[in-house]
Formats: C-alpha cells, sequence, structure tokens
C-alpha cells in the first residue's frame, strides 16, 4: 500500500510542478503582448543605425600617403592599392585605391589602422545590386558620401530601442 500512496504523492508534485511551469509560460506570453512589434515596413522605414555602426567604407583621396598599412591589416588583403615612388620628391604617389564589397566583412581593422585617418565607416548598409562587380568601389565611388536617412523627408526613420505600448501613448 505505500508503494501507491508514495505513487501518488508523485504523481501529485509531477502535477503541481507542471502547473507551475506552465503559469510561468503564460506570465511570459501576457507580458510580450504589451509591447510593440518589432518589424518595420522597411523600403518606407529605415532604422537609425548605432553610432559604431560599421557600413560602407569612406575613403579621402588626398590624405592617403599610400602606406598600405590597411591592406596589411586586412585578413583578406582586400584593399588594391595603385602608387609609384616619386624619386625626386622620395614620396609614393597614389594612384588608384579599390575595396570590394562582394568579399570584404567590414570589420574595421582598416579604419582603426589608417595613420592618416583617411578612412571611415558610413551608416550606409544598403549595397544590394544585381552585378557583383558593381560592389568593387574605386576610389571615386568611395569618396562619396552617402545620403543620411535622418535627412530624407520620404522616410520615417525609427530608432533601435524597443518600446512599450504604455511609452509610445505616453508621447
Amino acid at each position: 500500500m505505500f508503494p501507491m500512496v508514495t505513487g501518488f504523492i508523485n504523481y501529485g508534485q509531477q502535477t503541481v510542478r507542471a502547473a507551475r511551469y506552465i503559469g510561468q509560460s503564460f506570465m511570459i506570453t501576457l507580458s510580450h503582448a504589451n509591447r510593440l512589434p518589432v518589424t518595420i515596413q522597411y523600403p518606407y522605414e529605415k532604422l537609425i543605425t548605432s553610432e559604431r555602426f560599421r557600413g560602407r567604407i569612406h575613403f579621402e583621396f588626398d590624405k592617403c600617403i599610400a602606406c598600405e598599412v590597411c591592406v596589411r591589416v586586412c585578413p583578406i588583403d582586400l584593399p588594391v592599392v595603385d602608387w609609384k615612388l616619386e624619386t625626386d620628391l622620395r614620396k609614393k604617389r597614389l594612384f588608384n585605391y579599390s575595396i570590394d564589397f562582394g568579399i570584404c566583412i567590414f570589420c574595421g581593422n582598416c579604419v582603426e589602422y589608417c595613420p592618416t585617418n583617411c578612412l571611415s565607416m558610413t551608416e550606409e548598409y544598403e549595397l544590394s545590386t544585381y552585378d557583383r562587380h558593381e560592389l568593387n568601389y574605386n576610389q571615386i565611388a568611395l569618396g562619396r558620401l552617402p545620403i543620411s536617412i535622418t535627412d530624407d523627408y520620404t522616410i520615417r526613420t525609427i530608432l533601435n530601442f524597443p518600446q512599450t505600448k504604455e511609452q509610445s501613448h505616453n508621447k
């Protein structure tokens, strides 16, 4: 008789434990019901990127001294630097600088180690094309400044932090 009683006690304990787990998961579900949706309508709404976002690389041709530090620190040896040594000035003359964003892993090493700060990361992340050869940017394309999404009146910008329904109704 005692094994049957202990079996009922174990069954009761397991039932209480299962009910507690179901109650906890139900409370989590109810707490998430109070939040706003995370999805955005992409072409018409865009997220404002964070301050340290690593987007497309911007290049300033006049500042570059063709030292090739960016090539040496790049894990995939990606930037292509064409230069010629000017013997009378004992200086390197930069001819061409290009980066293929189809291969770039956006690690930011080239920007971090550049001694003249001629490279910087922008907030531009829309680099998709139908032809991968269009992702090979030369110094002219790299020198183009991106259009800030906060300046475009046709796009509604959304901050990158979650809000609850109560916070959005109070505004």
